[in-house]
């Protein structure tokens, strides 16, 4: 046989009432679709039966993961293609169309599709997960434990990897671009700056970082605008890898860190709180919980900016886990909601919102050089976690890159006031003059 790919991108086509946008190269050196596209290379049979038995994105994230499947060409151009086929989403907002052709068994013509796959891989049953995919979580979202679970396996998988994808800066959130042509490690510092300057920090002020990483934020607020600071983290790996970098800035008395959640958080009032890219781990059974923690930790008049990741409303939906993929092998547990959501949920935790900046092209920017650090470290990288690992990796950067330029995601930074009784919330009459 050496016409697998003729037969499967027919199959292909047949099952999903379109030409197929990529070309498809198959284990026994055959190739079919589109010429100049980018290629579609299945390395295995294996991997087809994994989308046998778990159609849709799952099944393709573990051909993926496994090394079953592989892109030759331009990688964002092949997700680019594959988005409205695989990640986008049609009039049933939870299924991609290709998984609704693939169930739709009462048509005869896809029946005989399905028999078509089977007679080219071969019966059998699917091969196991890659072994890093998480485990599928039994019992309530979002409490104590499991949130530390889901912590644990995204952050605990070695600082050396992420030294070697975020680079010196370790900031692993949207970096605030001026340019294409800007350092990434400007960039980042000029996020950093951003925040402290709408929290309007001051010298001996408090500041609590909700979700503090390798301790980025509170070393630069310390170090440039003299504010004594908490950074919290469920990872473990994060907080030694912090306390270390602030032992050599030479900050340890004005600079703490602690493996905590922020629901264990009793040592307020702060003057203010940061919260980067933390908020898409709350989830909605905790999301007012969670901005009624952080109010009651202000002062009168302290500032919250929250810094997160949001994604288009749906009126369908009240929650939203993220996609298959980045549910399993990236984020476990991850819940996005449009930013209106979490504005409205801000305020009904009693805080006055007075800013909300959207900088989603400051994402899709941030995300591409975080996918040229990582492939121009490959086998470093590959060494310090697992092959596997670093294919995940790739693929949930230059895919969430796609989804940010394609606007299925956007990423805001909202800054709330706990504004007193008196109505004075110290804010400049002019917007966006931060310190009035």
């Amino acid at each position: 046989m050496a016409d697998a790919a003729r037969r499967l991108t027919a199959l292909a086509q047949e099952a999903l009432g379109v030409p197929l946008p990529v070309r498809i190269r198959a284990w026994d050196g055959s190739e079919a679709g589109p010429p100049g596209a980018p290629t579609l290379v299945i390395r295995r049979r294996r991997a087809l039966r994994r989308l046998l038995w778990k159609p849709g994105e799952l099944g393709l994230a573990r051909g993926w993961v496994a090394g079953d499947l592989d892109i030759e060409g331009d990688l964002y151009d092949a997700l680019d293609r594959l988005a409205g086929l695989v990640w986008e989403r049609s009039s049933d907002r939870r299924r991609p169309p290709a998984l609704a052709a693939l169930r739709a068994l009462r048509d005869p013509e896809l029946r005989a599709a399905l028999r078509a796959v089977v007679a080219l891989v071969g019966p059998g049953l699917p091969p196991a997960p890659p072994p890093e995919e998480a485990p599928v979580r039994r019992g309530p979202l979002h409490t104590l434990r499991s949130d530390r679970a889901a912590i644990s396996h995204h952050y605990d998988v070695g600082n050396d990897f992420y030294e070697l994808v975020l680079g010196p800066s370790m900031v692993y959130s949207c970096a605030y671009w001026e340019g294409a042509g800007q350092s990434l490690e400007d960039a980042q510092r000029a996020k950093l700056d951003l925040v402290c300057r709408k929290l309007a920090l001051r010298s001996g002020q408090r500041l609590l970082d909700v979700g503090c990483g390798w301790g980025s934020m509170v070393l630069h607020a310390a170090r440039e605008y003299g504010v004594r600071a908490v950074g919290i983290t469920l990872s473990e790996e994060q907080a030694t890898y912090a306390r270390k970098r602030i032992a050599d800035a030479g900050l340890t008395d004005r600079v703490e860190i602690r493996v905590q959640d922020y629901r264990e958080v009793t040592d307020g009032p702060y003057d203010a709180i940061s919260s980067i890219g933390m908020a898409e781990h709350v989830g909605s059974v905790r999301y007012a919980a969670y901005a009624e923690s952080l109010h009651g930790l202000l002062v009168p008049g302290g500032r919250l900016l929250n810094h997160q990741i949001a994604r288009r409303p749906d009126p369908d939906e009240t929650s939203y886990r993220v996609d298959e993929f980045i549910d399993r092998y990236v984020f476990p547990d991850g819940e996005l909601a449009p930013v209106g959501r979490t504005v409205g949920q801000l305020e009904e935790a009693g805080f006055e919102v007075r800013d909300v900046e959207a900088i989603r092209e400051h994402y899709a920017l941030t995300l591409r050089r975080w996918v040229v650090n990582l492939e121009a470290n490959w086998a470093r990288a590959a060494a310090v976690t697992s092959p596997g690992r670093a294919r995940v990796w790739r693929l949930y950067m230059a895919a969430c890159a796609v989804s940010f330029e394609r606007n299925r995601i956007g990423v805001n930074q909202v800054l709330a006031v706990r504004t007193p009784l008196s109505g004075a919330a110290g804010m400049p009459l002019r917007a966006r003059d931060w310190r009035g």
